[in-house]
């Protein structure tokens, strides 16, 4: 992908203020319309359905007088495009061969690249596809000769391209959006003229959004309005536009002047999805090899559209947290469904190897309380006592009050079998027997508190007959925060697919929905507050923590935002940057963002080797790190080409 193409094409569904069977008054309003968009830097906009008349002049279609004013205005509208690079989609209607064909046309730059017939048939006014004559590919329009019939527009120099299907042909048992998306189409645009009607616009909603996640594809979708006749129907102007089963934007409804919805697409983000799974190469090779497709979408280049650059604002939304859903009841589902994920799965692991206990240990910090909960849940569908868990907490040389007493508090509130164990005398030990100084605070300080933590641990799980539970996040195993065979090991980990920005969340909704009482409330509350540290260094004068994770690795607000798009979407450093500028506006500036993402992808890429060995877990979400199924990667690639 080059500098300038970030994959980004803004998009725009117009509904204009038509007035029905005067397409001379309309083409001056869509000219203007038109004009808005391109003024905006839109790449595609589409129009609604028999848009240039309205949708609903019924008998006045056989009228010449009308046809002829319909085709005067088109010609004047594709005119008035000629210094315009914006693809511009709109509902008409043509004759061929004595038979009205309800029509969608491209155009662009002055021309009319093509025309597609609309596939279902109105039995009273417009034939269907199949009562089209075989082998028309092309018509003649202006005095041109015009691509007819199943057509994929592309901007080769974008890698975008755009097919179009027609009002209600997307309710279709076959719709012919999905076999252009089949054949590469990343857009399908969609003139419509859909009545409404109680529930309708769920209905529309909830099927724009369906076919965008079944075709992995954007869809944008463009509904007549108000000036449409109301002899029988009231049409709304609703519009739509949606991408991988994601609803970006919709119009309001029932609006009487002019309107134009905007949002950017994300072509690139669609390209990628369709490379990275297999499903989607394979669904269209399935659909040629069955003859669901006869025949090939015709192929019809575009003229460079306009994208967006990197100096450009958005009206996209990028939420600064992707792990975390947009509304606090969308948050709870997902929390409730997380905990019963990890506790599902510790507690089939428990079953199946027969494991008298699982041992794990507290340090009262986010990531081991939240594994604690999930170990005493998963007793819990088990049937067996909380006193099967062995929680062990062990003081070093950075244990502050405030955690150790958590820690405790936690352990004691949940019935746990409590041990505490410092490790201050065997580290010291350990320091004299390799030779060295106890005052020289460097990694060797920091991870040998680790490993004899680890050890401590892995040698209880043999005395009980148990295993370890880690506590480890998907986070940490990004930027590869752990020490190796320290905590980075354990037996079962059920917090690895768990990302930072949202493991509070669950201990959140733990703490709100199975608290035993107001002390164990309490405890969590303060856990949610502290700061997060491995407490590795020895606190300040004051007893409190010295050491804070991300004044060394970066906030987790960000990493998990870099992380997500990294692995989720292969978003490049460029476009990461970009959109992370946009999303952390006023959290976070340029300087700081660029600072960060460089130190993620040095630590991403030179951490590999932790991940290549590390313990089964329960996958949570769409991003992974398992090198068994999630993400496969040498432990030697380079990080250069990432950070310039």
């Amino acid at each position: 992908m080059t500098k300038a193409n970030l994959g980004l094409i803004r998009a725009g569904a117009a509904s204009p203020a038509i007035k029905v069977a005067d397409p001379a008054a309309n083409a001056d309003n869509i000219i203007a319309i038109i004009r808005k968009a391109a003024a905006d830097n839109t790449g595609l906009l589409v129009l609604p359905q028999l848009t240039l008349t309205g949708s609903t002049c019924g008998d006045l279609f056989f009228q010449d007088i009308l046809y002829r004013a319909q085709l005067a205005a088109l010609e004047k509208i594709t005119a008035s495009t000629k210094d315009i690079r914006t693809a511009v989609v709109l509902g008409c209607y043509i004759r061929l061969d004595n038979r009205l064909v309800d029509c969608a046309v491209l155009i662009q730059s002055g021309n009319i690249l093509g025309v597609v017939p609309k596939a279902a048939a109105d039995e009273r006014h417009f034939a269907g596809a199949a009562e089209i004559p075989e082998g028309i590919g092309c018509i003649r329009l202006f005095g041109k000769t015009i691509p007819f019939g199943s057509l994929i527009f592309e901007d080769e120099d974008s890698g975008v391209d755009i097919g179009i299907e027609i009002g209600s042909d997307i309710e279709l048992p076959l719709e012919p959006g999905s076999l252009l998306a089949l054949s590469g189409a990343d857009i399908i645009a969609c003139p419509a003229a859909d009545p409404e009607i109680v529930e309708s616009a769920a209905y529309r909603r909830k099927t724009v959004t369906s076919v965008s996640s079944r075709n992995t594809c954007a869809y944008v979708y463009a509904g007549s309005g108000t000036g449409e006749s109301t002899a029988d129907m009231l049409f709304s102007g609703h519009c739509l536009i949606a991408e991988d089963g994601k609803p970006l934007v919709e119009s309001s409804r029932l609006e009487r002047e002019n309107q134009i919805t905007y949002t950017e697409i994300d072509f690139g983000k669609i390209n990628y999805e369709r490379l990275h799974h297999g499903s989607f190469r394979r669904s269209a090779a399935n659909a040629k090899s069955q003859l669901l497709m006869a025949a090939e979408p015709s192929r019809i280049k575009l003229m460079p559209l306009p994208l967006i650059t990197a100096d450009s604002n958005l009206f996209r939304r990028y939420s600064p947290t992707p792990f975390i859903p947009d509304s606090q009841t969308a948050i709870n589902e997902h929390a409730a469904e997380i905990y019963s994920i990890q506790t599902n799965a510790l507690a089939k692991r428990l079953s199946d190897i027969n494991a008298k206990t699982a041992v794990i240990g507290i340090s009262g910090g986010l990531d081991s309380t939240l594994a604690l909960l999930v170990t005493a849940g998963a007793m819990k569908l088990m049937g067996r006592p909380a006193s099967d868990i062995v929680a062990v907490t062990m003081p070093g040389f950075g244990t502050t009050d405030h955690t150790y007493n958590n820690a405790l508090t936690l352990m004691k509130k949940l019935g746990c079998d409590v041990r505490e164990i410092s490790i201050a005398a065997s580290v010291r030990q350990h320091f004299a027997d390799i030779g060295h100084n106890e005052q020289d605070r460097d990694v060797t300080y920091e991870n040998s508190q680790a490993r004899e933590r680890t050890q401590i641990l892995m040698d209880i799980a043999n005395q009980e007959n148990g295993i370890v539970v880690g506590t480890g996040d998907l986070s940490e195993a990004a930027l590869g925060w752990c020490t190796y065979n320290g905590d980075h090991m354990s037996m079962y980990n059920v917090n690895c697919g768990v990302p930072k920005t949202l493991l509070r969340h669950v201990v959140r909704w733990i703490r709100d929905n199975h608290s035993t009482d107001q002390e164990m409330a309490d405890t969590l509350q303060s856990i949610l507050d502290t700061p997060i540290s491995p407490e590795l260094l020895p606190p300040d004068e004051t007893g409190n923590i010295a050491q804070k994770t991300e004044e060394n690795v970066g906030p987790y607000e960000l990493n998990d935002f870099f992380l997500y798009y990294t692995l989720r979407y292969g978003m490049s450093p460029e476009k990461l940057a970009f959109i992370a500028e946009r999303a952390f506006t006023g959290t976070f500036d340029k300087d700081t963002i660029d600072k960060w993402l460089k130190i993620f992808y040095r630590r991403f890429f030179t951490q590999q080797f932790k991940r290549n060995c590390v313990p089964d877990g329960p996958k949570v979400g769409t991003v992974g790190l398992s090198p068994r199924g999630d993400w496969q990667m040498p432990s030697d690639a380079s990080f250069r080409p990432w950070i310039g």
